[in-house]
């Protein structure tokens, strides 16, 4: 299994990397989007709904743990931030969503990921200097192994690991 490490230097490069995503995306996909408060998991979002031309604009959903957001795919943006268990995850009921025909992206995915499907494409964001975020993506999976190929081709500098 191949990871896929990328840097970026703005918020317009996060996107950049979301709308690559989006692009790529296919019906039951799912983006687990973990990292510290501030490191750009909804500024990522922005892009991915971008890739799967969405128009609205994208904001976290920490309120109300879900957003559903409408374009080439459906998006579900759930974000798990004020959730404190495991149980608390399980009982929202998100099997419809995560197994379903749209694309699913989940931040703070650390909080529940015995309960996400077993084949995903992890993104661990972390800060580094300035603005510079790191980005290191993780498939579960064939699916997402052969995105990240693709992926690749669009950030030619990017190292595998």
């Amino acid at each position: 299994m191949i990871c896929l490490d990328l840097t970026t230097h703005s918020p317009e490069e996060t996107q950049a990397i979301g709308r690559a995503m989006g692009a790529l995306a296919r019906p039951g996909d799912v983006f687990l989007l973990v990292g510290e408060l501030g490191t750009g998991k909804t500024c990522l979002t922005q892009g991915i709904a971008w890739g799967l031309d969405i128009r609205e604009y994208t904001l976290s959903p920490t309120f109300v743990i879900m957003r559903e957001l409408y374009g080439r795919l459906p998006l579900y943006h759930i974000d798990l931030y004020r959730l404190d268990n495991i149980e608390e995850v399980a009982d929202l009921g998100l099997d419809d969503y995560l197994y379903g025909k749209g694309v699913c992206v989940v931040e703070w995915a650390e909080k529940g990921l015995s309960v996400m499907p077993p084949e995903h494409l992890l993104v661990d964001i972390k800060y580094l200097p300035g603005t510079e975020r790191s980005f290191r993506l993780q498939p579960s999976g064939r699916r997402y192994q052969e995105m990240l190929v693709e992926l690749k081709k669009t950030f030619p500098g990017t190292q595998e690991r």
